[in-house]
This record gives C-alpha cells, structure tokens and sequence, in this order.
C-alpha cells in the first residue's frame, strides 16, 4: 500500500487557535503562581492575570464564531461542534478561575501565602501543563491519555491538600476571618484545578469517540 502524507482531519485554524488557548492556559496559571509566590509584592501581576483572562475571553469568543459558523459542515474537525462548545467553555473556565483566585487574594488582603496555598498553585500549574499537552495531541492526532491521566492524579492531589488545609484552619483556632478567608482562596484554587479536570473529562469523551 502505498505511503503518503497524513490526510489532514484538523481545520488549521481551529488548531492554531486551541493551541493559542493552550499557551493562555499556561501563561495564566504561571502568572498565578508568581504572583502567590511573591505576594504581597507581586501585586502588579493581577494586572497581568486580567489580560490573559481577556485573551482566553478572545479566543474562546473566536473559536465558538468558527465553530458555529455557517461553514461548519466544511470544518475538518475531530469533534462535533457541541463537544466542540462544551471544550472551549472548560477551557474558557481555567483561566477565568485562575484570575478569580488572584483576585480573591488581594480583595481578601492577606499578609502570606500559606504552604497549602503554595502548593495548590504548584500543581495547578502541572495541571495547566498537561492540559497544554493534551490539546497538542489532540490536533497532532496523537494519543492524549497520559496527559489526562495525569490531570487526574493532579486533580487528586489538589483535593487532598485543599481539604487537610481547610481542615488545619478549624484545628488550630485561628481567628475566625482568617479561615473564611483562606477557605474561600483554596476554594478557588481548587476550582481552577478542578477546571483542568473538567477539560481532561471532555477531551477524554472525544478520543473515545474517535476510535
């Protein structure tokens, strides 16, 4: 049989654009974490952190626009367009969650980080990371288990940390604004990484699909 070039099963546009999400994701969730890992110094990062959740409003907007387009039916996509949407919501989701949590940080005005919240913004990174990688091979037409596979374990680990440090704040009888305040922070953490996961779910739906 003869051997050619791969036939092209990806609109280039369509690729192009969650790559540039993928970048997004990661550039976001990195800003988070300098910005944890700094604070209160590195305040001037929110700044930073509303532009990359503007970016992801851009692209996820650009990416419905073509996805639900009049020319769809053309569209060489490896999903359907309703995958498709509910893909780029969750992915719209991660960065809009990671700009939540470094706002609640400086609304809240709280003097350190704490270890567990440095932890949380570790993995999410990981998480965001591997997401990245599961988009690549997704338009690469590669396989994309082992990055959801790890998104999984992350998601795991962050649930873990996020309630031995909710349940740390009630043990040591702090003063009771401390713990709602750094309850609701790891609460968004956990929510950007729980994002991750949701993105993890929907690309997993979709390979399965496509076997």
């Amino acid at each position: 049989m003869p051997s050619g070039p791969r036939a092209q099963t990806f609109d280039p546009a369509i690729s192009a654009l969650l790559v540039d999400f993928a970048r997004t994701i990661e550039g976001s969730t990195r800003l988070l974490r300098n910005l944890v890992h700094t604070y209160p110094e590195g305040t001037s990062l929110l700044e930073d952190l509303v532009e990359a959740e503007h970016e992801g409003d851009r692209i996820a907007h650009d990416l419905l626009h073509r996805l639900g387009g009049a020319d769809r039916a053309r569209l060489r996509c490896p999903f359907d367009v309703e995958d498709g949407f509910r893909l780029v919501s969750a992915l719209d989701d991660v960065v809009d969650d990671a700009e939540a949590a470094g706002d609640m940080l400086a609304v809240y005005r709280v003097e350190a980080p704490t270890d567990q919240a440095l932890q949380l913004v570790d993995i999410l990174v990981l998480a965001a990371r591997q997401v990245a990688l599961a988009l690549e091979a997704l338009c690469d037409g590669e396989d994309m288990r082992p990055a959801l596979v790890e998104i999984n374990r992350l998601e795991n680990e962050g649930d873990r940390i996020s309630r031995d440090a909710i349940a740390s704040l009630f043990e040591e009888g702090v003063d009771p604004l401390f713990v709602i305040r750094w309850k609701d922070i790891y609460g968004a953490l956990e929510n950007a990484i729980d994002a991750c996961e949701t993105v993890a779910h929907h690309l997993e739906g979709i390979g399965l699909k496509k076997r």
